[in-house]
């Protein structure tokens, strides 16, 4: 067996990959893993809707990477190029490695050149996004500094990391309007390509009423093709008409359009729409049964979210290592993910929800309700569960 030989490669060292690795290292006899990651620095992405919102600094979502690899895992800081599970290999930047198991975990990728112009716009101007670390800061400076017109919120027609972020921002922004007395010379714009504020209708209700007294303006099946940074005009085309609108913008925070990692798709563990496929319940590859995947890089129906992935990481290493025991696979997710909706400094609508739209709330009251102790949750409890928590294998 040669040192580039792994019973376990993890592909991906963010939320995923670190927590898997966190509790497979913890075992009594820990097999031998590799990470494959990059990245020197590793981000709470999760809390950028309040840096974007002025409540925090950027800073404090940083870590090192290195902080977090855990202790007799090999971090191979290389970047996924290929697979080939034919063979029980990933190809990387500086060569290859061999698995028994695989544990795919590279998250989804932000596609910021599929809107003409974005790129080239983006973190000046008024057009900002909290996706990004280097212009989530920017985004307080527009809110801040606003002064009247347009202030526009977007929703790209494809699946994306904390499907509430695009809205949770607007709502800061709009009490921060009201706040420096610039609210009545603002128009507050949803534009959207989902087809209502949020899929579950128990909050969907409660954030409905929230947009109508709130006097925020939604326009759903609206996606964003187009910044024109000259003009200050974003370029927005009816999923079903097809028919464009022009909007005229003070500031914009753009929500870029995601999609299944370059390196997964077409590759052979990815299904058609170019996540790797696996089993909803199992998490478990359905044609390479020593292949896995958590997060947002996968199949799996649901919500990308951090929460989801915390839920999903326990089943993963159940069956991960009652396959490697030639056990039957004893766990299975259900679908669990959770959106913490910031709807203001200190209020926040806990949405928890599984496969097929069920409610499963963690806490003994009506969660559609906006709550401070939801925010404190969010804003100071959820952190440092990760970071102490989810990233060590405890939680």
């Amino acid at each position: 067996m040669s040192s580039d030989h792994y019973e376990i490669v993890i592909a991906g060292g963010g939320s995923a990959g670190i927590s898997i690795a966190a509790r497979l290292a913890e075992l009594p006899n820990p097999p031998k893993i590799a990470i494959l990651e990059p990245s020197e620095r590793h981000y709470y992405q999760p809390l950028w809707t309040l840096v974007g919102g002025g409540v925090f600094d950027r800073e404090v979502t940083e870590r090192d990477e290195a902080d977090f690899i855990p202790p007799g895992v090999t971090w191979i800081k290389s970047k996924v190029t290929g697979f080939d599970p034919d063979n029980n290999t990933v190809e990387h930047e500086g060569g290859k490695v061999t698995y028994d198991d695989l544990v795919v975990a590279l998250g989804i990728q932000l596609n910021w050149g599929a809107v003409k112009g974005l790129k080239k716009a983006l973190g000046k101007n008024g057009v900002t996004s909290n996706y990004s670390y280097d212009t989530v800061s920017y985004t307080w400076q527009l809110i801040d500094g606003f002064k009247g017109g347009n202030a526009v919120f977007t929703f790209p027609a494809t699946p994306i990391k904390c499907a509430g972020a695009p809205q949770k921002i607007m709502y800061l922004a709009e009490e921060h309007f009201r706040r420096r007395h610039v609210r009545d010379e603002s128009r507050v714009l949803y534009m959207s390509a989902t087809a209502s504020m949020f899929g579950i209708p128990k909050y969907r209700a409660a954030l409905d009423k929230i947009v109508a007294a709130r006097d925020i303006e939604p326009s759903f099946l609206q996606d964003l093709v187009e910044i024109r940074a000259d003009k200050k005009e974003a370029v927005f085309r009816h999923l079903e008409t097809k028919e464009e609108t022009v909007v005229d913008y003070e500031m914009i925070h753009v929500t870029p359009p995601q999609g299944p990692p370059d390196v997964i798709k077409g590759s052979p563990i990815a299904n058609d729409a170019g996540w790797v496929e696996v089993d909803d319940n199992t998490l478990q590859h359905k044609r390479y049964p020593n292949v896995w995947s958590s997060g947002d890089c996968s199949s799996l129906p649901v919500s990308k979210t951090g929460a989801a992935i915390r839920k999903q990481i326990p089943v993963l290493f159940e069956n991960l290592c009652a396959k490697r025991d030639g056990r039957p696979l004893p766990a299975s997710y259900d679908g669990y993910a959770s959106c913490p909706l910031v709807t203001g400094r200190g209020k926040v609508i806990l949405a928890e929800f599984g496969y097929g739209g069920q409610i499963l709330e963690s806490f003994p009251f009506d969660q559609a309700q906006e709550r401070y102790s939801m925010y404190a949750l969010k804003a100071y409890g959820l952190p440092q569960m990760y970071w102490h928590g989810m990233l060590r294998g405890r939680v």
